[in-house]
């Protein structure tokens, strides 16, 4: 199975890959081009927006406000004023720690991972932005803290350290937001790129976007295996969302990271948007609800 171009661009760090299903748009971000795009799908028109912060998670309010992190803190961000409120600091006092991805529970809690912007080992952290705005670290001791997603049935959270090439699994309590390490769901060979960001599809299969792995693989976390690969032309693989008017169609960002002049030449559309139809849809994502 291979993925179309959508629309090329030149993200270093393309990430953040997060469908607007009352817009009917896909938004994503430049981490460290401190940008915010959208591309709306029916007119083909692409938007964008300039930051002083590095972004990287995307999600919305219950007001349908957009609600990103950033490295420092989690702000509102509206998109007609551009004006942006803060709703909490985030390692503010740690110049050299930026936040990664996350995920919305379905109690309405932001999940959202830190790490060190030059990959100190252990550094990073997982914590939950809570209903009213206080913020509970949950994990600590990780390196880059990525892909986030709960079980269709809400009793199992998956989380991706990249580094430690698996996908963990954690029993979850939905009401109190405690976890407790349970087992580990898949293992990434090395081979196939290093587990980036990730999603859920409607049978419960996780969509894993594989950096330095030329695609996003599809995994079943119940037994640990290998199920399908959507290929891309460029190495980089950073995040996966599903969306589309039937939530049938995967998007999909990309990198060109640290790339030499001969990279460039070799993966030209490295840090475009790419969409592939994977055969089975997703599920709507949950919205914070501070």
């Amino acid at each position: 199975m291979n993925a179309a171009l959508l629309y090329k661009c030149d993200c270093l760090l393309g990430e953040g890959a997060f469908w607007h299903e009352a817009r009917q748009s896909f938004f994503w971000v430049d981490i460290d081009g401190k940008c915010l795009f959208e591309y709306v799908i029916e007119n083909i028109k692409v938007n964008t927006w300039q930051f002083q912060h590095r972004p990287s998670l995307i999600t919305l309010d219950t007001e349908g406000q957009m609600v990103i992190a950033f490295q420092g803190g989690i702000a509102r961000f509206d998109l007609q004023t551009e004006n942006l409120h803060w709703l909490a600091p985030v390692e503010k006092e740690q110049p050299e720690q930026r936040t990664n991805d996350g995920a919305i529970d379905i109690a309405g809690r932001l999940w959202i991972g830190t790490m060190n912007v030059k990959f100190k080992k252990g550094a990073g952290a997982l914590y939950y932005l809570d209903k009213d705005l206080s913020l509970i670290k949950v994990i600590e001791g990780l390196t880059i803290p990525n892909g986030l997603v709960w079980s269709l049935d809400n009793r199992t959270m998956f989380h991706i350290d990249s580094p430690t090439h698996t996908v963990k699994a954690y029993s979850f309590n939905s009401e109190t937001g405690e976890i407790s390490f349970d087992r580990i769901a898949i293992i990434i060979p090395s081979e196939t790129g290093s587990p980036d960001g990730m999603c859920i599809d409607e049978e419960g299969k996780l969509w894993i976007a594989q950096f330095n792995g030329f695609g996003v693989y599809r995994w079943d976390p119940t037994n640990g295996k290998l199920l399908d690969k959507i290929e891309i032309p460029v190495p980089q693989v950073t995040s996966c969302a599903f969306g589309g008017p039937d939530f049938d169609l995967l998007f999909i960002t990309t990198a060109r990271e640290n790339f030499t002049p001969e990279q460039v030449a070799r993966y030209p559309d490295s840090g475009s948007v790419y969409v592939a139809h994977p055969g089975v849809c997703g599920i709507r994502k949950n919205i914070f609800r501070g």
